[in-house]
């Protein structure tokens, strides 16, 4: 498409997002948030996340802790994974290649890339080591390279794990090594035909016989057909020897993150809802992931709350969809989820850690943030709480975007900043 029919098309964005009524509506959070009636428009409300960066500056964190910058100039860094010995994997990439289906997602394509680094991804894994345990990573080295847009990052069996946008795949890994000893050996085939959403998310279960790989949907509400959801919008059971897989559970529009609870072994997940209904709809989630249960795309959200947009309905489908644990709002793009550790301190010992990439279609922004949701009795309690802040500006300009966090058993909250291309490190003063 021509420049000037873009800029066209932009400036009716524009418009019609100005004149959108979302500046007095809010976010719901929690357990039963109370949701508005849908919104249907010609455009959804789309705001351009300005960058601008970091200088001087650097996020916020509650008192008591301290943030550094571990590991800069990377190439779009996405998911991390602390070793066993300390040491911090960083996977970066950049993938899928959905084409366009309308004048909508031209204009969504050219508002997402404007927020985003210009780098190219690196396609990688970068080892990041401290080895006098000062908090300084003073060796960066590329672990692995050539992959194919990795995201998912997992350790067991010795092994380590990476999800491609295409393929499962192990390294053989000995404790202390710096680099990759040889290729990657595959574990199993990933669905990446189109690939809309092209992350694949990834954990294992406690006892390394099975990984879990979140796989999102080929398109907003089906706009492609149900023939490209084929094995999409769920999360696969794989197992680590022989790569057989099974559907977990299904219905998961977008598992941007997956988690093991720690003592109970449940698989959790954020999940990324469906747009255009409004800016305060669908809230995207934390849940729990329960084997063999439906989580509603495309059919209904939040529960039995039917979507009209997508035909023919499935009435015994909506009937049999699980509510969510746990709104985090609309639109914030949920992208990481760890467990915290009482080593994070009292306020901040049970619950987990949320790394929100920010809003892209809404007129006021939500998201850039990490934020800490209190768990009680091993479930969501409570209001989420704001750990790390200020990827923002005062004028609205964005200096980072926080994609995956992980919690180092050492005390640490570990942040990948898609946008500034920076790893962060938050740790609690002594």
């Amino acid at each position: 498409m021509k420049r000037l029919g873009i800029l066209t098309l932009l400036s009716t964005a524009l418009l019609v997002s100005a004149c959108s009524n979302e500046e007095n509506s809010g976010q719901a959070f929690g357990a039963d948030p109370k949701l508005p009636a849908p919104e249907r428009g010609m455009l959804p409300s789309m705001k351009i996340a300005e960058p601008t960066p970091w200088g001087n500056a650097a996020p916020t964190v509650p008192k008591g802790f301290t943030v550094t910058a571990i590991a800069t100039g990377l190439a779009i860094p996405r998911q991390t994974l602390v070793l066993p010995n300390g040491d911090i994997l960083v996977a970066e990439g950049r993938g899928g290649k959905a084409a366009k289906l309308k004048p909508k997602d031209v204009i969504a394509g050219y508002i997402k890339a404007k927020g985003n680094t210009k780098v190219k991804g690196g396609n990688r894994l970068t080892l990041l080591r401290d080895a006098d345990g000062d908090g300084k990573y003073e060796l960066k080295t590329v672990f692995a390279e050539n992959l194919d847009a990795p995201y998912g990052l997992a350790f067991a069996n010795n092994k380590l794990y990476v999800a491609n946008q295409g393929e499962l795949v192990s390294f053989d890994y000995q404790e202390g090594q710096t680099k990759a000893s040889g290729a990657p050996t595959s574990v199993a085939k990933l669905p990446s035909e189109i690939n809309h959403h092209w992350t694949k998310a990834l954990t294992v279960s406690p006892d390394g016989r099975f990984l879990y790989v979140g796989i999102g949907s080929n398109s907003n509400i089906t706009e492609r057909g149900m023939e490209a959801e084929v094995d999409r919008a769920m999360v696969w059971q794989i197992d680590a020897q022989t790569g057989a897989h099974k559907p977990y559970a299904t219905g998961l529009r977008n598992p941007t993150a997956l988690a093991i609870q720690p003592g109970s072994g449940q698989l959790w997940a954020v999940v990324n809802e469906r747009d255009e209904i409004g800016p305060d709809l669908v809230p995207d989630y934390l849940t729990s992931v329960r084997e063999g249960a439906f989580y509603g795309w495309p059919y209904s959200y939040w529960g039995q709350n039917v979507d009209t947009r997508v035909q023919p309905p499935d009435p015994k489908k909506v009937a049999s969809a699980v509510k969510p644990d746990y709104s985090l709002g609309s639109h914030v793009a949920a992208l990481g989820l760890s467990f915290s550790i009482p080593a994070m301190g009292d306020a901040y010992a049970d619950g987990v850690f949320v790394g929100e990439h920010g809003s892209w279609n809404r007129q006021n922004p939500v998201g850039y943030k990490v934020i800490f949701v209190p768990f009680k009795n091993g479930r969501p309690a409570g209001q989420p709480i704001d750990f790390v802040t200020g990827f923002r500006d005062g004028e609205g300009k964005t200096r980072g975007r926080p994609v995956g966090v992980t919690v180092d058993p050492r005390g640490a909250l570990i942040v990948a900043d898609d946008l500034a291309n920076t790893v962060w490190r938050v740790v609690r003063q002594p």
